[in-house]
């Protein structure tokens, strides 16, 4: 257990206060000494050698070797994104610092988003731990392993709030609360950042999509987006908000409208907003190829007419397109951009290379070449540890009819499934530069697990779908998934096969990675049929039935929650994942996940959130009524709600409390409950606190998470639990987007999930 021990000792490390950010005296020291280094550099440069930094580019078909080369001699690349590996990386260095006239360093960033080479369960899954420290030791881990390959900047956290499970890109967030994901937000960046990007082993935060990604209109990737005000300062803006005050050095633009003005082009969002009201210092940077995109949008005449909004409304690197590098000089010249936009943007790059330590130390992630890995993807440099150890944290149980879970280790097990055997999928999407054969699978999980005690019967069973016009989109770049050319009916033979001679089949459905990334969105949220087929098949065998899901968005489970006896959310779980499922499947890990986003009954109910506004009719459980905000063909609320998740044991909560009946202003109180485990294993549960405003000026939602505590219990344990609630948790933005609290009555929701919990009222002096 002495890997547990390390893994303890990291995940405090990356909390601890010694880590916290710089003294504002020494964050002043440090503006005042880089501001005059980075003024005295700009007075050397030509406005086309200013230019040239804000350029960020990718290797490739369009970008050449010979090219980037030349681009770097003449000071016309400011930054390499998408170049993962220490000698490739030095290459680049090497030429800015020994061909460009001023000797700029370049930096170079990339998608860490769950992980670099050891890859972390995705976002979504990160999200469902509950455990701000397994999160912040996932981004540890993640910046450590990026610095160690060069890197300088990761474009996360992804923080978009998002209540349609349609949208792909649902798989790399942390799902509907506004509140929790604005924590993991500033734990993510503190994370990657570390106190001080320059350090090796700590990287710049670049926070994405500002703003508002999440909500594109029917889940569609890419969409508009419209929203009132109001919602976009109360539910969506504030997780980006959380990132820039814990300090995150970047800022990645979204490709959505705001009002009506995109946000490449939109001078409120990026100069008013992010720059004057939250005071951010750093770098904006456009997301790939967007400034090109606001001529489609409509808003931009042509390319150089797309330029000029972009520099203008505050947008400081343009990402993939060479625009910048061939408008800028002209719209100077014909007195269409100001050199004071041009000098505004360079020095906001400057300013981050000079925070990355780069103008001190041009390799200072790189250190000497001799020290290059002999193996870039050498076992040494994974942290397998730490994964399986927060992989075991994000899995949520659904459902354990009979206590048909934890299997027995000494039993014959039917393991079936589209991507029981995966290894791509079990990394999920955005798995930066995790490799493909280094990721265990559950089938091995499973059979290291049991050794030579148990039998492990594998049967494919089904393709992941059997459309071919899908398997070919999620083909379309690389060879994502393996299609069986058997008939549909031979593989489900064969699974039925083994499963006739289990004691209890897990059979591993869902959606593989592909489906579950940019560019997937899903118009049905179901499991496709080929794996439905599959899984009635297996329930006409009459032996025990495990669902392990593999999804990286909530799905409409209802007809798979009767066919199933058990069923487990394992997300895209990460390099480690077929261990920690294994660790959960057996009980060497009692499951303790909550769900960080609304699983609706159908694709019908979208969008579905716990913490809706209230409605003048709303639809009443007990008392149901005709003329109220209800669907009469199908049952309403949710298949599982927000915060829900099963453990093997079971748990109590007693009557709550409050420290008092009133609160002044400024003041506080406790909401106090025992917590008791009732059943026959150790395991933990997530207490949780909701709020409701009962009158306001505005409508309000029926309740909104404000607390949280992760508890571990042994079996016949007890402990109180104590949440304090201050008059910060009670304000919203008004109809006049006044931050505040208003006076009145607060109603406190206490339990295990966002549907079931006790209640209890104060007043608001």
């Amino acid at each position: 257990m002495k890997w547990l021990c390390v893994v303890s000792m990291l995940s405090g490390l990356a909390l601890s206060p010694a880590f916290a950010q710089e003294t504002p005296i020494t964050q002043g020291m440090h503006a005042q000494q880089r501001d005059a280094f980075v003024s005295n550099l700009m007075k050397q440069m030509t406005l086309e050698e200013k230019i040239g930094q804000l350029r960020l580019i990718s290797v490739g078909p369009d970008n050449p070797k010979e090219a980037i080369r030349e681009g770097i001699r003449k000071g016309q690349i400011g930054a390499i994104f998408n170049t993962v590996t220490r000698p490739d990386i030095r290459v680049m260095q090497d030429q800015a610092m020994q061909l460009s006239r001023l000797k700029i360093p370049l930096f170079f960033a990339y998608d860490v988003v769950h992980g670099q080479r050891t890859v972390f369960p995705i976002s979504l899954g990160l999200a469902a731990s509950f455990d701000l420290e397994a999160i912040a030791l996932s981004a540890r881990v993640a910046a450590q392993e990026a610095s160690d390959d060069g890197l300088n900047m990761t474009f996360a956290p992804m923080v978009d709030i998002t209540r349609d499970p349609r949208w792909g890109r649902v798989s790399e967030g942390f799902g509907e609360d506004t509140w929790l994901v604005s924590k993991i937000a500033k734990v993510m960046v503190d994370g990657f950042q570390n106190g001080d990007p320059a350090k090796p082993g700590s990287v710049m935060a670049s926070v994405k999509h500002f703003a508002l990604y999440g909500a594109v209109e029917g889940g569609r990737d890419y969409n508009t987006v419209d929203m009132s005000p109001l919602r976009m300062h109360q539910d969506y803006l504030p997780p980006y908000k959380a990132a820039v005050d814990a300090g995150s050095g970047g800022v990645m633009v979204s490709l959505n409208a705001i009002n009506g003005v995109p946000a490449t082009a939109n001078p409120w969002l990026l100069k008013d907003l992010l720059r004057d009201q939250w005071g951010f210092k750093g770098i904006t940077i456009s997301d790939h190829g967007a400034i090109k995109e606001l001529i489609k949008h409509g808003v931009a005449a042509d390319a150089r007419d797309a330029v000029r909004l972009a520099i203008t409304s505050g947008v400081d690197m343009s990402m993939s397109d060479e625009f910048y590098d061939k408008y800028l000089p002209g719209l100077v010249k014909d007195g269409l951009v100001a050199e004071s936009d041009i000098d505004r943007a360079c020095r906001d790059v400057l300013n981050t290379k000079y925070d990355m330590g780069l103008f001190t130390n041009p390799y200072v992630h790189l250190g000497p070449a001799g020290a290059d890995p002999q193996d870039t993807n050498a076992e040494s440099r994974l942290h397998r540890a730490e994964a399986r150890v927060v992989a075991r944290k994000t899995m949520v149980l659904l459902k354990n009819d009979k206590q048909t879970l934890p299997l027995s280790k000494q039993a014959t097990i039917a393991l079936v499934g589209p991507m029981a055997d995966s290894q791509r999928d079990v990394m999920g999407s955005w798995s930066a530069a995790g490799v493909v054969k280094q990721s265990v699978t559950l089938r091995e999980g499973l059979e290291r697990a049991v050794g030579d005690k148990a039998r492990i019967l594998y049967a494919k069973g089904a393709n992941v779908t059997q459309d071919k016009g899908i398997i070919d989109y999620l083909n379309e770049y690389e060879p994502a998934v393996a299609f069986d050319t058997r008939s549909p009916q031979q593989m489900i033979d064969e699974a039925v096969q083994a499963a006739n001679k289990a004691d209890v089949v897990v059979a591993v459905v869902g959606e593989s990675q592909g489906m579950a990334h940019e560019a997937s969105s899903r118009a049905d949220i179901t499991i496709p049929q080929s794996q439905r087929d599959l899984i009635a098949a297996l329930k006409a065998t009459g032996k025990p039935l495990v669902l392990v899901l593999m999804n990286g968005r909530p799905l409409a489970l209802s007809w798979e929650s009767e066919q199933a006896d058990a069923m487990l959310e394992t997300w895209y779980s990460g390099t480690e994942g077929g261990n920690a499922v294994a660790d959960v499947l057996f009980g060497d890990y009692n499951p303790s996940g909550k769900l960080p986003m609304t699983f609706p009954r159908s694709v019908g109910q979208i969008p579905m959130y716990y913490n809706h506004l209230n409605t003048g009719r709303p639809f009443g459980k007990e008392n149901p009524g005709k003329y109220t905000s209800r669907y009469f063909d199908s049952p309403n609320g949710p298949l599982y709600p927000f915060g829900y998740g099963l453990s093997y044991t079971t748990f109590s909560l007693s009557d709550l409390t409050l420290s008092s009946p009133t609160m002044a202003r400024n003041g506080k109180l406790t909401a106090s409950v025992t917590l008791k485990n009732t059943g026959k294993y150790d395991g933990a549960t997530v207490v949780q606190l909701y709020l409701q405003d009962v009158t306001a000026s505005v409508s309000r939602p029926v309740k909104e998470l404000r607390n949280f505590k992760k508890v571990t219990l042994k079996a016949g344990q007890s402990q109180q639990v104590e949440l304090p609630i201050s008059e910060d948790d009670l304000k919203f933005y008004n109809a006049s987007l006044k931050w505040g609290a208003e006076p009145g009555k607060f109603n406190v929701f206490v339990g295990l999930d966002s549907d079931n919990v006790q209640a209890q009222s104060f007043t608001l002096k």
